[in-house]
C-alpha cells in the first residue's frame, strides 16, 4: 500500500510509496498524471517515468538488508521548463559514481544481467546528483521539458 501527501501545489508533487516492487506501477501513474495535468511532452513523461523505474527497482532490490517496511519518498517540482525530481530512502548508503558504464556494444548474451539502471538514468536525465543526508540517500534529477509552464501558455 502506497502512502501519500500531496502538497496541493499545482507544480509540485510529494508522495511516498514502500519498498516493494509493486509499489512502482503506483509511482508510474501518479508521474504520468502530474506530467499529463503539465502539459510535459509524451517523450519526456516517458524518460522520467523510466528514470525513477530504474532507480525505484535497485533501491528496493538492493538497498535494504532487512525485510522491514521502508517509506521512500519522492518529489516533482516544475520549474518553468525544468522538472526536479527527488527521491530520498533510508537505504543503504551507494556510490553511484562508481559504478562502470556497461558495455553497450557487446551482444546482449555477453552483457551480466542489470547495471544498466543508472546508465539510462544518466543518459535519459540532464543531471543526476546523489548526497547522503542524515542517513538517506537523496537523488536529484532534472529534465527540461521543452515547453513553458502551464499558466505561460
Amino acid at each position: 500500500m502506497s502512502v501519500s501527501d500531496d502538497t496541493g501545489n499545482d507544480h509540485l508533487l510529494h508522495f511516498a510509496v514502500l519498498n516493494d516492487l509493486r509499489e512502482i506501477a503506483v509511482a508510474a501513474d501518479r508521474i504520468d498524471e502530474f506530467c499529463s495535468v503539465q502539459g510535459i511532452p509524451p517523450a519526456t513523461a516517458y524518460a522520467v517515468n523510466l528514470s525513477v523505474d530504474e532507480l525505484l527497482t535497485n533501491t528496493i532490490s538492493y538497498g535494504y538488508e532487512d525485510s522491514e517496511e521502508h517509506r521512500i519518498d519522492l518529489m516533482i517540482r516544475r520549474d518553468g521548463d525544468v522538472l526536479t525530481i527527488e527521491i530520498s530512502d533510508d537505504g543503504i548508503e551507494f556510490a553511484p559514481d562508481s559504478a562502470k558504464d556497461p558495455d553497450t556494444a557487446a551482444s546482449i548474451e555477453d552483457r551480466p544481467i542489470g547495471g544498466l539502471g543508472i546508465f539510462l538514468t544518466r543518459q535519459m536525465m540532464d543531471s543526476f546528483d546523489y548526497r547522503r543526508d542524515e542517513g538517506r540517500n537523496i537523488v536529484t534529477l532534472t529534465k527540461k521539458t521543452g515547453t513553458a509552464s502551464p499558466e505561460n501558455q
